[in-house]
């Protein structure tokens, strides 16, 4: 009964709100004359030309300048490779930790004699 009721309201309140709307046609206010005016505007003639801007650019830039060093390049990766390599042999260390845990956890079970 209550979803009813809410449904009701809704219902009421999107009526009132309709209700206070006006009746105004919409074909009547959009006549050739009011609707082809921004059309004919845009068809006018330019008067203005463009005019350049030295400064939106900024001063040109040689890109020999903003190359990076070959020198700096190849150490980064160089490190890079190194602090890979590093990773590998801790993930290898890791995995041989664990399976000799597992393996001494598997010979305390094996060592408990059965009932």
């Amino acid at each position: 009964m209550k979803t009813i009721a809410k449904y009701a309201v809704i219902g009421g309140a999107a009526l009132a709100v309709a209700a206070c709307g006006n009746s105004n046609d919409a074909s009547t206010e959009a006549m050739p004359e009011t609707v082809e005016m921004p059309a004919d505007e845009a068809l006018e003639p330019i008067a203005e030309e463009p005019v350049v801007d030295e400064e939106a650019l900024g001063p040109p830039v040689d890109p020999a300048a903003n190359a990076p060093d070959p020198v700096t390049t190849e150490a980064v990766a160089d490190d890079a490779a190194a602090v890979a390599d590093e990773a590998i042999a801790a993930v290898e260390a890791a995995e041989a930790a664990m399976a000799a845990e597992a393996a001494e956890a598997a010979a305390a079970i094996d060592a408990i004699p059965a009932e």
